[in-house]
């Protein structure tokens, strides 16, 4: 890998993309150079308060590249990042629109899940991503639930739940766990590149230079993998919690409709009760209108007409 200088260092950010493949090369670089930390953060803050809008969220992606993956080899970055972070996150939050803020959010929630840091360090992260403002409690008088507010869908389809449970699982389709074509590329990878033990077979400067590169090829090509497949755990993780909310939900419903359909049947015994002690009065009733009148015939029942008034 080339020599750390902060010329060098200024010109990678700047040429830092939004694709996985340019923040993870940059991410081995700096990990690589991490005797430099201290400087490489105090660069990496400045570059970050110049980019472009569009940028700064990849900055932030990096950093979280550069925090977890480097952890294995010490706590530099990890230290180093802390004073500054809670500064670039309200840097990168202000200038960010709804969506990328949702970014934020998921490198924040990762960053939690996985204790990245502290409590009190996640605390004002946490402050920065609700807009500064401590979420204020109501009193009881106010807290007042109506059902307008929670309408219930027409269909469970039609709940964003669904929904949402329907879109990761169609994303994890394309997972990293299912690409055979990458997994064959690296059991593909020569010995040269796995056993440490076989550096003794360089006789010359060209030998090296060309292991060098395929080494470097082989770190990216699984640094790569490995993001990939952080990545698929995290949205399984997500989808875990999606799923049990879900069922919970599902489970409550069902109970409130069990309730609702055993009061019904209440409501429609009584009701079939009231029919069939109807039924048997009137069966029990004269008919009116076959009984004789005094003349012998039959009694004829007064009609609208028989009723009159006189002057």
């Amino acid at each position: 890998m080339s020599a750390f200088s902060e010329v060098a260092l200024e010109k990678k950010l700047s040429e830092l993309s939004n694709s996985q493949q340019s923040v993870q090369t940059l991410s081995l670089w700096l990990i690589h150079h991490r005797k430099h930390s201290k400087t490489i953060v105090t660069v990496w803050i400045q570059e970050l308060k110049k980019a472009k809008v569009s940028r700064k969220l990849t900055f932030l992606y990096l950093a979280n590249d550069v925090i977890q993956n480097s952890k294995r080899k010490g706590p530099e970055f990890t230290k180093d990042f802390a004073p500054v972070i809670v500064d670039a996150f309200k840097h990168v939050a202000s200038a960010s629109d709804e969506g990328s803020k949702k970014h934020l959010e998921r490198v924040f929630s990762i960053w939690q899940e996985r204790a990245v840091y502290e409590n009190d360090l996640l605390d004002q992260l946490k402050e920065v991503l609700q807009g500064g403002k401590k979420p204020k409690k109501r009193p009881y008088e106010e807290i007042k639930v109506k059902e307008d507010d929670y309408p219930c869908p027409s269909s469970p389809a039609d709940s964003p739940q669904t929904v949402e449970i329907i879109k990761a699982l169609q994303e994890l389709e394309n997972a990293a766990s299912g690409d055979a074509a990458v997994r064959k590329r690296i059991s593909s990878l020569p010995l040269e590149v796995q056993d440490a033990s076989l550096l003794d077979r360089i006789t010359d400067k060209e030998s090296g230079e060309r292991l060098s590169r395929m080494v470097d090829d082989a770190c990216l090509l699984l640094a790569d993998y490995n993001g990939r497949l952080a990545a698929e755990i995290d949205d399984r993780k997500q989808l875990t919690r999606t799923l049990t909310d879900f069922l919970r939900t599902q489970k409550e419903i069902l109970t409130e409709k069990e309730q609702k359909l055993e009061e019904y049947k209440q409501k429609l015994a009584k009701v079939s009760q009231v029919r069939k002690e109807l039924r048997s009065q009137i069966g029990n009733l004269p008919d009116l209108s076959l009984l004789p009148n005094v003349t012998g015939g039959p009694l004829r029942l007064p009609s609208s007409g028989d009723f009159y008034t006189t002057d």
